[in-house]
Parts: structure tokens; C-alpha cells; sequence
């Protein structure tokens, strides 16, 4: 139980697990992601939707076969960005899961939580494209809201008649897991018995894979896309845009027993730090990566030893790696070179601000099928990087607490620590 707070004093408070929904390059639901990440499959593939000549790189981890109109009518689609798209899929689908009737239940009760770390970029772009062209009559009048990040989690909430706190989460790539966190402290200081938290990401557009490529983050690999991001390898060049979703239903304890409801994981412990160091590249020590971990342990009041996977931020490129692995070796000490460490963005790359959300996602996974996904694309050790990365092939284990680490531009880093349902 957590002892770090003194506002964690009820037991009733404890925060679980009931639910989970995805969407992402390897399938629409849980099962298929699931899937295709512990068989070490790749969703990374040419991009198709623009025109990539010019482009240093033209590869992206993309959905594919998604089709908004099972989730908003024709009209209401056409009007909304693809990432609103995908975090209502993922929320429809954990909350069949978790088996939530809502209208059983107090609506002011209910919150939402969601990150994005740019939201409606690509109708931002499109949009300005028209203006250029067409002029202002031409203009969606929906522009704004589309673009909105917060429109995210209150269409969620207008969808489903939610009127509890609603809220975004913006902390660039770690806003997925923020969102989380900030979700399971409402549910401890009593402001709801229910949210809704994930994140939400599609910046699938010339703009965004241009700033990224300006930036010198992204992999060139375009002749062999499914190789392309490879954490923790010698031979990395650099990470892969992903897009998609994944949302989590998260309980008090007392409301969820109350309800019979299907109990997966318990969230333990919850850190949120800042480098102050740069607003781009991660501090080279992992100063800033390490007292997250720290502070989640500390939160959840657990010890190193009991960490039996940790879902690693591991984007591919030549600074985070090294940084996060020096960040693991501090929060661990010995223990390190123990636990093992693997990141899923080698089969799903990077999706951004949906990035903490889906490795949530995956945790709980983990713990019900006893299987630890891969690092895949990982052929040569890096001296720099040299922990147990479960390379290329899942491994069965005993998988009961893990730990999700998940870093974002401007020295953000969110670590949050889910402990399998044993039922006390």
C-alpha cells in the first residue's frame, strides 16, 4: 500500500485496473496488438498517404483498416482528427471489458483523463493549406475543436454522458502516462470513482514527420521499415512516428468490488519529474529519468527486488537509450542487471503522446499471459546500453509488478509501477 502520501490512508481508495482498449500499428484491439508484439512483429511500413521524395524518412508506424464510423457518424467524423478517432475506440473498448454500465452509475462520478502531445496537428495543417488556397470561406468551422487536445476526452464525456473531471494531459511523449497518473491520484483524493485514462496520438502529416526528421530523431531505414527502430542496438539510427490509442478504466477498489467487476492490475506507485536541462535532448546522466523511478518506488512503497519487468521509454535514438539505461542503473543499483527491460516501440514505434498509455496496456498483459514482449531489431550490444533488453523473442515469466517508464521533451519523465490482482 502506498505510504509516501498521507492522503493514502483508506484502503477502499486503492486504485485497480477493470478495463483496457488500444489501437495501434499492429491491430484495433487489445488482443491484436497484444499478438503482435509478444511474436515480435513490426507495424512499421512506408508511408502512403503523402508524398515522401524529398523526405529523409519515409517510413511510419501507421493504423491501418480503421474505420470512425463505428464509433461517430459520417458527419461527426469528417469533423474530428484521427487521434479523437482512436481514443474513442479504445475507450469504447475498455469499458466493455471492465464490464462498466454507465448507466448504472452516477455520472458526476465518472472522469476522463487524456494525453496527447499535439493533438490535431494534421487538420491544422490541412486546414491552412485550404486558406492558402481557397480562402477563409472554405474554412472548416469545426477547425478549432478538431484541433483542440482536450477535445479528446470531452467528446469521450459528451459520447457517453460522463460529468465528473474531465481533462487533458500535456507532457509531450510522457502525456499517455501522466494522464494515468493523474487519474489514479483524482481516485485517491475522492474527486471520482471511475476514469477513464490513456492517450491519443495520429501526426501522420508532411509537417510533423518533417519537424521530427529536422530534429534528427527519426531512423532512415527506409529500405527495411520493419528493422527500422531497433532501442538499445549498437546500430540504432534513430526512432519511428507511431500513431494510435490505448485507455485504461481505472476504480477505487471499494467502487470496483461493489460492482463485481473484473479486477486486472493495481496502480502502485506514480513519479513525475523534470530535467531542467534541455528542451529536446534527455539529461545524458538520467539525473531527472532516475528520481521518477525513485519516486515511484517510493510511492508504491516497494523495493527494486520486486520489479519483475520494467516497459521501457527505449525510443531507438542515440541519446534517450544510453540516458535511460544509466537512469535504470541508478534507481536499481545491482538490481539492474537482474530485471529485465524491453521496449515495445521496436514493433509499434514511437506513438507519441499515446506512447506511456499503450506500455500501460501492455504491462497489464503481461501480467495475465506470463509472457514478456521483445525488444526486437536488437542485433549488436551497445557498450553504453548494456542490460538485459529481452532481445528479438518474448519471454515466459512470472510477471506480477511492473514498471512503465516514459520520457517527453522539455526533460518530462513519468514512471508509474502496476502490481498484479492477487485478490488481497
Amino acid at each position: 500500500m502506498n505510504t509516501n502520501y498521507v492522503y493514502v490512508q483508506d484502503d477502499e481508495r486503492r486504485v485497480v485496473v477493470t478495463g483496457l482498449g488500444a489501437v495501434s500499428p499492429l491491430g484495433l484491439d487489445v488482443a491484436s496488438t497484444w499478438q503482435g508484439l509478444v511474436e515480435g512483429r513490426s507495424g512499421v511500413s512506408a508511408i502512403t498517404t503523402f508524398d515522401t521524395r524529398d523526405f529523409p524518412t519515409k517510413i511510419a508506424a501507421s493504423i491501418k483498416g480503421f474505420d470512425p464510423t463505428l464509433y461517430l457518424n459520417r458527419r461527426e467524423a469528417r469533423r474530428m482528427s484521427p487521434f479523437v478517432h482512436y481514443a474513442l475506440a479504445a475507450a469504447h473498448q475498455a469499458i466493455a471489458q471492465a464490464g462498466l454500465d454507465l448507466s448504472r452509475e452516477d455520472p458526476t462520478r465518472i472522469g476522463v483523463e487524456m494525453g496527447s502531445a499535439l493533438g490535431g496537428t494534421n487538420v491544422i495543417e490541412e486546414q491552412r493549406l485550404i486558406l492558402e488556397r481557397k480562402g477563409t470561406r472554405h474554412i472548416k468551422p469545426t477547425l478549432v475543436p478538431a484541433a483542440l487536445i482536450n477535445t479528446a476526452p470531452c467528446l469521450i464525456a459528451i459520447q457517453l454522458g460522463i460529468k465528473g473531471p474531465v481533462s487533458a494531459s500535456v507532457s509531450a511523449c510522457a502525456s499517455g502516462l501522466t494522464a494515468l497518473g493523474d487519474a489514479a491520484r483524482r481516485l485517491v483524493w475522492g474527486d471520482a470513482d471511475v476514469m477513464l485514462a490513456g492517450g491519443a496520438e495520429s501526426v501522420m502529416t508532411p509537417l510533423a514527420i518533417a519537424g521530427f526528421s529536422r530534429l534528427g530523431v527519426l531512423s532512415t531505414k527506409n529500405d527495411t521499415p520493419e528493422k527500422a527502430c531497433a532501442p538499445f542496438d549498437a546500430n540504432r539510427d534513430g526512432t519511428v512516428v507511431g500513431e494510435g490509442a490505448a485507455v485504461l478504466v481505472l476504480e477505487t477498489l471499494a467502487h470496483a468490488l461493489r460492482r463485481d467487476a473484473p479486477i486486472l492490475a493495481e496502480v502502485l506507485g506514480y513519479g513525475l519529474t523534470n530535467d531542467a536541462y534541455h528542451p529536446a535532448a534527455p539529461d545524458p546522466t538520467g539525473d531527472g529519468a532516475a528520481r521518477s523511478m525513485a519516486d515511484a518506488l517510493r510511492d508504491g512503497g516497494i523495493s527494486p527486488p520486486e520489479v519483475d519487468w520494467i516497459c521501457a521509454h527505449g525510443t531507438g535514438t542515440q541519446l534517450n537509450d544510453p540516458s535511460e539505461t544509466r537512469a535504470i542503473k541508478t534507481a536499481f543499483g545491482e538490481r539492474a542487471y537482474d530485471v529485465p527491460v524491453s521496449s515495445i516501440k521496436s514493433s509499434i514505434g514511437h506513438m507519441l503522446g499515446a506512447a506511456g498509455a499503450i506500455s500501460a496496456v501492455a504491462a497489464v498483459q503481461a501480467m495475465q499471459t506470463g509472457l514478456i514482449p521483445p525488444t526486437i531489431n536488437y542485433q549488436t550490444p551497445d557498450p553504453e546500453c548494456d542490460l538485459d533488453y529481452v532481445p528479438n523473442v518474448a519471454r515466459e515469466a512470472a510477471v506480477n509488478t511492473v514498471m512503465i517508464n516514459s520520457f517527453g521533451f522539455g526533460g518530462q519523465n513519468a514512471c508509474l509501477i502496476l502490481r498484479k490482482w492477487d485478490g488481497r
